[in-house]
């Protein structure tokens, strides 16, 4: 399997730090029949005083139904935020060729999570832009063109 490239919506909003904070959005979410693909929430350590709050970052986030219940729970699209999910059989350095392909573009990686799973990978790489998205994309298929050079030995005689 190659690797697999999409772009993908990012949706996100607050969420409170407390027992059953990130339950009571993600079930009017799953009532609605979302079907989330990945959910990364955090605490914000910039607002330690109480009450404390979090944030939520979900995607996809598909079809009339899940969409008004991710705006009754207070998400919205994020399109600040352009997202890349790359996926693909899993090779020990794979990240690192990947990051450094983006690297050697120019290209500045707002953020990244990636997971494995049996012998599969996925990734969510964030771009402050779609044109960095896109620039992004570009750099990561040309790992796929690219052959290490082979070196030549001269015989001794």
């Amino acid at each position: 399997m190659p690797i697999k490239i999409t772009r993908t919506e990012i949706w996100t909003g607050d969420i409170l730090d407390e027992p059953g904070g990130l339950a009571a959005i993600l079930t009017p979410l799953a009532d609605a029949g979302a079907d989330l693909r990945c959910v990364i929430a955090r605490r914000k350590h910039d607002r330690p005083a109480a009450p404390q709050s979090g944030i939520l970052y979900v995607t996809p986030v598909t079809g009339k139904k899940a969409h008004t219940a991710a705006y009754a729970a207070n998400l919205r699209p994020c399109p600040e935020i352009a997202t890349l999910r790359v996926e693909g059989p899993n090779k020990q350095g794979l990240g690192r060729q990947i990051t450094q392909a983006i690297a050697d573009a120019g290209i500045n990686m707002r953020g990244l999570s990636a997971f494995v799973l049996g012998k599969n990978f996925v990734a969510y790489l964030g771009f402050d832009s779609p044109a960095d998205a896109d620039r992004a994309t570009a750099a990561i298929k040309s790992l796929g063109r690219t052959r290490p050079r082979k070196t030549s030995r001269r015989k001794s005689e």
